[in-house]
């Protein structure tokens, strides 16, 4: 075995977004701490992201959901910059949310409390162009069917709680046509009606929370209060 063959292995590139202040810090320490992984950058805010992305060009971008303004922003960074994974870090998801996140271009939706060991198996997943959704969710929606670019398009306008009338007319296309496209999107989605696809999300799971989590994120934090605040790297 050469002796250089170790180094023959490059790490993976990761860009962390801004969190709050404890949680930055838990998700900077397990980066850190994996060999095979390399932080470039830490505390990106939502309007840096784009030329972050642009310059550093990490493999895998982790990214507060809670910053996105809609999961169309997810399809434009996905777009834009198809060399980064995106993984997704959220309070609750539904499956019908994160199914729409992952056919937009995110390679994973996380919860915040998810424990650390999954965090990092999402990021590695995630560099080798891998999806993963929460184990919370049906397994119908780990592999998702992407929207086609219209598609997308009358799912931002009914996500807007808009008429398929307004909807044709802004589109430029007829009535039955919206109707098309919308009884796929709802297929592709996981859901069965405009209601159930607007629904908030549901709380559940949300009990386990309030068990004992050694070794989340933020737990692992706690042990790095004496770091510096959060900034790029």
């Amino acid at each position: 075995m050469r002796s250089d063959q170790m180094s023959d292995t490059v790490p993976v590139t990761v860009a962390i977004g801004q969190f709050e202040d404890l949680l930055t810090r838990g998700l900077r320490g397990l980066i850190e701490d994996d060999p095979s992984l390399e932080l470039v950058a830490y505390g990106v805010t939502a309007t840096e992201l784009p030329a972050l992305l642009g310059s550093a060009r990490p493999r895998v971008a982790i990214v507060d959901h809670g910053s996105l303004r809609s999961a169309s922003e997810v399809r434009a960074l996905a777009a834009a910059h198809p060399a980064t994974q995106i993984v997704l870090v959220a309070d609750h998801l539904s499956g019908a949310e994160c199914a729409q996140l992952l056919a937009f271009g995110a390679a994973a939706c996380l919860s915040r409390a998810t424990q650390a060991r999954d965090v990092l198996n999402a990021v590695h997943l995630a560099s080798r162009g891998m999806h993963l959704a929460p184990r919370q969710f049906d397994d119908r929606h780990a592999q998702v069917e992407a929207l086609t670019p219209r598609e997308s398009d009358v799912l931002a306008e009914l996500q807007r709680s808009r008429a398929n009338a307004q909807i044709a007319s802004d589109l430029h296309i007829s009535v039955e046509t919206v109707r098309t496209h919308a009884r796929k999107i709802y297929r592709k989605l996981g859901v069965s009606s405009r209601r159930e696809l607007l629904a908030p999300p549901s709380n559940a799971g949300s009990a386990d929370e309030g068990t004992e989590r050694p070794d989340t994120v933020v737990g692992r934090s706690a042990q790095a209060a004496a770091e510096l605040p959060g900034g790029h790297a």
